[in-house]
């Protein structure tokens, strides 16, 4: 089993999706992020400095979110994937699942999203 930093519920405002009025009003998605990252030092220290901030992949993954309007869900899914590898060079592999549960559907469901798995070595081989 790998170590991992995990982040829940990571609620967004953002104005992604295929349809004029959502790239013009926006909505909310919800982020949950698995980042494979060695613990064992941080463990032993108690040093910040030997982990990565959770605040901090917080912090990125809005910023990324907010940055641009997309079509889909997976190119902000990779694009999150893409800035968390480049900002945290202890981060071996993302598994990011991206909700959003105020897709304009016609249906009764609670959300519709992507999941994405992605390794340091195959973003940086990209």
């Amino acid at each position: 089993m790998q170590d991992r930093i995990l982040i829940r519920g990571l609620r967004v405002y953002a104005y992604h999706g295929v349809n004029p009025e959502e790239k013009r009003d926006g909505q909310p998605f919800i982020f949950d992020i698995e980042a494979n990252v060695d613990l064992r030092r941080a463990g032993q220290t108690d040093a910040l400095e030997d982990t990565v901030s959770y605040a901090q992949i917080l912090k990125e993954t809005v910023r990324v979110a907010t940055a641009q309007s997309d079509d889909l869900l997976e190119r902000v899914a990779q694009r999150v994937a893409e800035a968390l590898f480049a900002r945290f060079e202890a981060v071996t592999a993302l598994h990011i699942t991206l909700k959003k549960p105020e897709a304009p559907i016609r249906a009764d469901f609670d959300w519709v999203g992507v999941e994405i798995f992605r390794t340091r070595e195959e973003v940086d081989h990209a």
